[in-house]
């Protein structure tokens, strides 16, 4: 007779050491600098009638699809994603699922584009291959990672993010907030920009989610 207890989770306790991890690591962890780098690379990207690119597989595509609408709409900056299904599958079976972002690059992106590659593990080998594509071709390379510090894709970017965790989740959540934090801080610099004389703490730009994703 199997007299081995089970294991009860108390979901109240759960959810407080849960949010006491994502509160730890956001004092704890200062990647302002690197945010407001970033901030100032797509600006200028833009300024010279270029573009940024947002890759990432699977939770990071998802991620990739927000953030560029709101790129788009609430930052007025130009981006774009490679979300669209045909388009992946096509690369994907006519050039192997590790080249269909090195393939997507090669016929939408120019040299002076921006191009931001998000992988959790740090080790997809089509993020990878995108990376060394971008980079040959005149192109800027921010990475956001999570897992092993030398992650082979951010040992690629220009700007680096990476977060101290194996966790899928907790890793999208930061990368999520990492870019979304750009796009708000663009938008509230192009706010004050344009009316000087807005006090200095205004309200940010909601963004409709029926938005579409441009091209």
């Amino acid at each position: 007779m199997n007299t081995k207890k089970k294991h009860v989770v108390d979901p109240q306790q759960f959810l407080v050491d849960y949010f006491s991890k994502y509160h730890e690591a956001l004092l704890k962890l200062d990647v302002s600098s690197k945010l407001i780098e970033l901030k100032e690379m797509m600006i200028e990207c833009h300024a010279k009638g270029n573009k940024t690119i947002i890759v990432g597989n699977g939770g990071s595509a998802a991620i990739a699809s927000h953030c560029s609408v709101d790129f788009n709409k609430a930052a007025g900056v130009r981006c774009m994603n490679f979300n669209e299904s045909s388009l992946i599958t096509c690369l994907a079976n006519d050039y192997g699922y590790e080249a269909w972002v090195a393939k997507a690059l090669e016929f939408h992106a120019k040299s002076g584009d921006l191009v931001i590659l998000i992988s959790s593990s740090g080790k997809s080998s089509n993020m990878i291959c995108g990376a060394d594509y971008a980079l040959s071709h005149g192109m800027m390379v921010v990475t956001l990672t999570g897992f092993a510090l030398n992650n082979p894709l951010k040992s690629r970017g220009h700007v680096n993010l990476w977060i101290d965790s194996s966790s899928y989740n907790f890793i999208e959540c930061f990368h999520q907030l990492w870019l979304l934090a750009v796009c708000d801080l663009i938008a509230e610099s192009r706010s004050m920009t344009s009316n000087p004389s807005s006090k200095k703490h205004t309200k940010i730009q909601t963004v409709s989610p029926s938005m579409p994703t441009a091209a």
